[in-house]
């Protein structure tokens, strides 16, 4: 049996960070203001959806989660900048012979309003990942007060990409 190598590769990604006191909120590299006067947790900025997408571009290839490449005991990656890991992830899979045809994201958070920021958040990331913003999507839900980020414990995101053999 002879295997045909695909010309496109599905990634889904996730992640969740906890809502604590005295930290920064980074989502897409853009920094909000919760009401509560809460930010994330994390070992680096704790930036959900670069996280999530990392992940995503990683499972499309079979290539592991960003643990791997990030672990979260090593103290060189402490507060880091997500949008700096997520290039260099796209650097792999660039490396790797692929391109990113289109990402989709869904934002989950009871507050703040992700809405607002969505723009500067797609321009971000489209700089990072030199793609057109019009290839990313990024919308938010809330929980209906159910769950972790109902009851405002956290906050996660759900991303999938389809990457294209170069």
């Amino acid at each position: 049996m002879t295997s045909k190598s695909p010309q496109f590769r599905i990634g889904n990604g996730y992640d969740i960070h906890r809502l604590v006191e005295g930290t920064n909120l980074v989502i897409g590299g853009v920094e909000l203001k919760h009401p509560g006067n809460l930010g994330l947790d994390g070992h680096s900025d704790a930036d959900v959806l670069c996280h999530s997408i990392m992940d995503a571009l990683l499972g499309a290839l079979s290539l592991g989660d960003i643990g791997k490449y990030f672990p979260p005991n090593d103290e060189q990656w402490r507060n880091a900048n997500s949008l700096l890991l997520l290039s260099k992830v796209v650097s792999l899979i660039r490396e790797e012979g692929w391109e990113i045809n289109n990402l989709d994201n869904v934002i989950v958070a009871e507050r703040p309003k992700i809405n607002p920021y969505v723009d500067v958040m797609k321009k971000n990331i489209s700089n990072t990942l030199k793609i057109d913003p019009s290839c990313i999507g990024i919308k938010a839900t809330t929980n209906e007060n159910l769950g972790p980020e109902g009851r405002e414990e956290g906050i996660s995101c759900h991303s999938v990409v389809l990457l294209a053999k170069n």
